[in-house]
C-alpha cells in the first residue's frame, strides 16, 4: 500500500499534473464563492476542455473542481448568508450569526481547517478501506433510500430554532415546491398552471438566492441599516485555542459521518452536514448556542460535507456507480478518456486511481494554503458600507439565478423567492427547512414509487430489509423523542394536586 502510494504521489507531483490540480482547486473555490455556478455546471462545460489531456490530468483537475467548490461554498454563506453550495446552507445557520458578532475570522478559519482534515481523513479512508465500504453500499438500493431521505426530513426540524411546527409546516411547503414540474414516473404535469418553463420544476438555485441573498438585501434595506450588522467590529482574524478545542471533536464526528454517508449511492454532502449539525446539537452540554453563532454550527458540517464529497469516489472508483450528478460527470468524463471505472478499475488503471488518491491530498494542502491567507482579504468586506454592497450582492444573485439555465424566468422565480423570504424573516419563519425538504422530496418521491413499483404496491418490502427498517425506526424515534418533554409537562399539569 505505501509503494502504491509513493507511486501515487510520483504521478500527481509530475508539473503538468500539480499545475491542473492547482487550476482545478483555485477554479472550484471560485464556483465555491460565486453562487450560482456549482461544481456540476462548470464540469458540464469543461469535460470537452479535458478530452486533450491524459486520463489522469483530466480526473485530476475535475476532483479539485469537485472539493474546492466544497471549500469556497461556506464563504459566502458566512459573510453574507448566501450559500455558495446547497452542501453549504446549514452552515449559514451558525456561521452567518458569527459573522454578525465580529467573528468571521474564526468561522472562515475553522471552516477551512474543518475541511482540509475532514479532507485528508477521508482520503485515508478512500485509500484503506474502500472496497469493503462498497460492498456495503451495494446493499442500499431504493428501500434504503426512502428509509434514509424519510430520516433526513426528520431531521428538518432540528435545523430550526423556533417553533417546530413552524419548521414542519416549512418543511411541507417544501415539499409542495418539490413535486411542481413533471412526475418522475408518469411524466404527468403537475402544478404546471399550463407553463411551459415549470415543466422542469422551480430550479434549486434561483430559489436559494432568493430565500437567502434577496432577502437578506430586503431586511436590511427595510430596517434601514446604513452599515450592515456585519461592519461591527471584526475582531481577530484567526480562531482562539478554546475556538479550536471546541472543534476538535465535532471536526472528527463530522468527518467520520461524511465519509459514511458519501459512499452511499444517493447519499449527498446536504445529508451528510444536515446529520453532522443535529449529532453536534444533540451531543452540546449547551445546544441552546446553536442557531446563534456556535462555532461547533460551522466546524462540524463543514467537515461533514467536504468528507462526503472525498468519499464519494469509493463507489464511482470502485463500482463504477456514481453517487450524484457531479460524479456522473465524473463518470462520463472518464468514459470519454476510454477508462471504465469498476472492480478492475484499481489494478488496470493504477496510474489514474493512485495518482488522483495522492492529488487529493495535494488540492486539499493547496486549498488550506490558498484559503487561510484570503481570510484576511474577506473580512475586509465587512468594512465595505451596506449601500455599496448590496447592489454588488444583488448583481451576483441576478448572476446566479440566471447562468443556470440562461433563462430570465429563473431571475423572476428568484425574485418572486425573495419577496417570500423577506415575509418569512419578519415572521419569524426560517428558509432552511423549506430548502432542504425541497432538495430530498423529490428524491425520496423517486425512490419511494420505484420501490412500490417492484413491491406490486406492498409496503411490506420495507419490513424485509433490515438496513431499511432501522433507518425507518430511527425516522420515527427522533420526532418522538422531541414530543416527550412537552408530553410530560402535561402530564405533569393534569396530575398536579390543584387540577383535581
Amino acid at each position: 500500500m505505501l509503494n502504491e502510494l509513493l507511486f501515487g504521489f510520483e504521478v500527481a507531483l509530475a508539473w503538468q499534473n500539480l499545475l491542473f490540480c492547482f487550476g482545478g482547486v483555485l477554479l472550484g473555490t471560485l464556483i465555491g464563492v460565486l453562487p450560482g455556478i456549482g461544481p456540476a455546471g462548470a464540469l458540464a462545460l469543461l469535460i470537452p476542455a479535458t478530452m486533450a489531456l491524459p486520463p489522469v490530468t483530466a480526473i485530476i483537475a475535475m476532483a479539485g473542481i469537485y472539493y474546492g467548490a466544497m471549500y469556497g461554498g461556506s464563504t459566502t454563506a458566512i459573510l453574507v448568508n448566501i450559500p455558495g453550495e446547497a452542501a453549504s446552507i446549514v452552515t449559514t445557520l451558525d456561521g452567518y450569526r458569527m459573522a454578525q458578532a465580529g467573528r468571521a475570522g474564526p468561522a472562515l478559519a475553522i471552516a477551512a481547517l474543518g475541511s482540509f482534515v475532514a479532507g485528508l481523513l477521508a482520503i485515508v479512508g478512500l485509500v484503506f478501506v474502500a472496497p469493503p465500504l462498497a460492498d456495503i453500499a451495494l446493499r442500499f438500493q431504493s428501500p434504503e433510500f426512502v428509509a434514509l431521505l424519510l430520516f433526513g426530513l426528520t431531521l428538518t426540524s432540528y435545523v430550526s430554532f423556533g417553533s417546530k411546527r413552524r419548521a414542519f409546516m416549512m418543511a411541507a411547503f417544501g415539499l409542495l415546491l418539490g413535486t411542481i414540474g413533471l412526475d418522475p414516473v408518469d411524466g404527468i404535469e403537475r402544478l404546471t398552471f399550463g407553463s411551459t418553463y415549470l415543466m422542469d420544476g422551480i430550479g434549486l438555485v434561483p430559489l436559494v438566492m432568493g430565500l437567502f441573498g434577496v432577502s437578506e438585501v430586503l431586511v436590511n434595506i427595510d430596517d434601514d441599516i446604513r452599515q450592515s450588522a456585519l461592519a461591527k467590529s471584526v475582531g481577530r482574524p484567526m480562531p482562539t485555542r478554546q475556538d479550536v478545542r471546541d472543534s476538535t471533536l465535532p471536526i472528527t464526528r463530522g468527518s467520520v459521518l461524511g465519509f459514511l454517508i458519501g459512499i452511499i449511492p444517493g447519499g449527498n454532502a446536504i445529508i451528510a452536514s444536515l446529520l453532522s449539525y443535529m449529532l453536534e446539537r444533540k451531543v452540546s452540554s449547551t445546544p441552546e448556542r446553536f442557531g446563534k453563532g456556535a462555532i461547533e454550527g460551522v466546524a462540524g458540517p463543514e467537515a461533514a460535507n467536504n468528507s462526503a464529497a472525498v468519499s464519494a469516489f469509493v463507489p464511482l472508483t470502485t463500482l463504477g456507480i456514481p453517487t450524484n450528478s457531479v460524479m456522473a460527470l465524473m463518470l462520463a468524463g472518464l468514459m470519454v478518456q476510454g477508462v471504465s471505472p469498476g472492480p478492475t478499475f484499481i489494478t488496470v488503471h493504477a496510474e489514474v486511481f493512485w495518482g488522483l488518491m495522492a492529488s487529493m491530498v495535494v488540492g486539499n494542502a493547496m486549498l488550506l494554503v490558498l484559503n487561510l491567507p484570503l481570510i484576511g482579504l474577506w473580512i475586509k468586506l465587512l468594512h465595505v458600507p451596506y449601500r455599496y454592497l448590496f447592489p454588488i450582492l444583488l448583481l451576483f444573485c441576478f448572476i446566479g439565478a440566471y447562468v443556470v439555465n440562461n433563462s430570465f424566468f429563473d431571475v423572476g422565480v428568484m425574485m418572486v423567492a425573495g419577496l417570500l423570504g423577506y415575509w418569512m424573516r419578519r415572521n419569524a419563519l426560517e428558509a432552511a427547512p423549506l430548502i432542504l425538504a425541497f432538495v430530498l422530496g423529490p428524491m425520496l418521491e423517486e425512490n419511494l414509487r420505484r420501490t412500490l413499483i417492484i413491491s406490486e404496491g406492498s409496503f411490506a418490502v420495507f419490513l424485509d430489509r433490515p438496513i431499511a427498517l432501522a433507518f425507518l425506526g430511527i425516522a420515527v424515534l427522533f420526532p418522538l423523542i422531541g414530543l416527550l418533554p412537552a408530553i410530560n409537562a402535561r402530564l405533569t399539569k393534569v396530575r398536579a394536586p390543584g387540577d383535581f
